[in-house]
């Protein structure tokens, strides 16, 4: 963690230049769309992003001059109260890094009005949003924030794309709106950053039409834009998990008043001590809290039509009938899959808990690490699906297709070398094992 006094250095106001004060210029670090990803999962090598990351790159970057780290929205994973807590922590670490403003982005907005006055408020969190309102006219945040960087001061505006804000709140165009504030605030010799979270179209509509402002930096495009002038205006993104963040070089005194570069947070940087602990301190609040699989967004649902019978029963219900399948299921790692994640202290992280637990949400299934200590590991139902009606009575069938299932948690984020035919070879059992199905693309949970 940066000297407090280099903190509070990154967000004075113009009233504190001293006069005749060289304008140095430094650096200003834009991420966004983190999508509640405060470290990559974990269940593969060379994943990028992460707050430890995070940290440690603005740390770098501080031995070289000045820097402020902005956010340009979608920060949150969801609206669910785990999602809340895991944005907060988000929120407290990137204040560590000396965070000077966070727009409010598609995802902040779903959390509601009140959610984030409050949150803003009890965490001392520096949200802007030039363009919000909610249904009764009042704003969301300041339209703007100040940092002083280098001896520049730099002027801060947030604004959210109408197509992505949520019902019922007001939104004004962006264009007029950081119009307006550049009429209230700007003062001669500023640097003019717009953080819009927004489509890309929308993104180069505003930075054609802009060419009072230095840069706009935006979300969510996908992928990142390189960084590209649009008359006196340069335009990129930050996106995508926080695995890529925008470093602004602030040049006072020469054309163009900006240079940047899109980062990757690759495993070359390593992990910040104040981070790591910031880190510890958010699992230690998720032990605590115990979260139940309702309480997530994450919760899987029955089929529609399936009948209310179909529970989860447990892996140890179908050794009796099915000894040498069970057999082979305990020498395989999705029988160990709880372990893996208790050896790494995030057993008790939902989204973990939700591909390392059996029927995760379902009827019967987990429902958290206290009231459901029977149901963890990835078991048969899994893939056969909730089989309780299947251990009373045999000839009803279980319901899923085991090979539809693999998909659900060996996703391209999560397991992104995922093979099926290679993956099934390991796990295939049963009387068919010589032939593996075909994969369906049927709508199973």
């Amino acid at each position: 963690m940066p000297p407090a006094g280099l903190l509070v250095l990154l967000v004075v106001g113009a009233c504190d230049r001293k006069p005749g004060a060289a304008e140095r210029g430094g650096h200003i670090v834009v991420s966004g769309d983190t999508a509640g990803w405060i470290v990559p999962c974990g269940c593969a090598s060379n994943q990028s992003g992460g707050l430890p990351r995070r940290g440690t790159y603005v740390a770098e970057l501080r031995k070289k001059g000045e820097a402020a780290l902005v956010d340009a929205g979608g920060a949150p994973g969801g609206d669910s109260e785990y999602q809340k807590l895991k944005f907060e922590a988000l929120l407290v670490g990137t204040k560590q890094m000396g965070l000077a403003a966070h727009n409010v982005g598609a995802a902040e907005a779903r959390l509601g009005p009140t959610y984030l006055r409050e949150t803003g408020e009890r965490l001392s969190v520096p949200f802007v949003s030039a363009n919000t309102r909610d249904a009764d006219g009042q704003a969301i945040a300041p339209a703007s924030r100040i940092a002083r960087i280098g001896g520049v001061r730099v002027l801060i505006v947030g604004v959210l794309s109408a197509q992505l804000a949520p019902t019922g709140w007001q939104v004004e165009a962006p264009r007029e709106a950081i119009l307006r504030v550049l009429g209230k605030e700007r003062q001669p010799n500023d640097f003019v950053l717009v953080l819009a979270y927004a489509p890309e179209a929308e993104l180069r509509e505003l930075a054609t039409g802009l060419p009072e402002v230095d840069a706009v930096v935006g979300g969510p495009t996908g992928q990142t834009i390189p960084p590209q002038q649009s008359g006196p205006t340069l335009l990129t993104s930050a996106t995508n998990e926080g695995k890529f963040l925008v470093e602004l070089e602030v040049r006072p005194k020469r054309a163009p008043r900006a240079v940047a570069q899109v980062i990757e947070l690759s495993d070359k940087y390593a992990d910040h001590a104040a981070q790591k602990q910031n880190l510890t301190t958010y699992l230690g609040e998720l032990g605590r809290r115990d979260f139940a699989a309702e309480q997530t967004g994450f919760a899987l649902a029955l089929p529609a039509g399936m009948p209310a019978e179909f529970r989860v029963a447990g892996a140890e219900s179908c050794k009796e009938c099915h000894e040498a399948e069970w057999r082979t299921w305990h020498g395989i790692n999705h029988s160990a899959a709880w372990q893996s994640l208790k050896d790494r202290g995030y057993h008790v992280d939902p989204y973990c808990q939700r591909c390392h637990t059996t029927g995760y949400g379902l009827p019967g299934g987990f429902v958290s690490v206290e009231r459901s200590a029977d149901r963890v590991n990835v078991g048969c139902e899994n893939c056969h699906g909730p089989s309780a009606a299947h251990v009373r009575e045999p000839k009803v069938r279980t319901p899923y297709v085991p090979a539809d299932q693999c998909i659900r948690c060996h996703d391209r984020e999560n397991s992104p070398h995922f093979e099926h035919e290679t993956y099934w070879a390991k796990i295939q059992h049963g009387p068919r094992a010589t032939s593996a199905p075909a994969v369906k693309t049927a709508g199973v949970p």
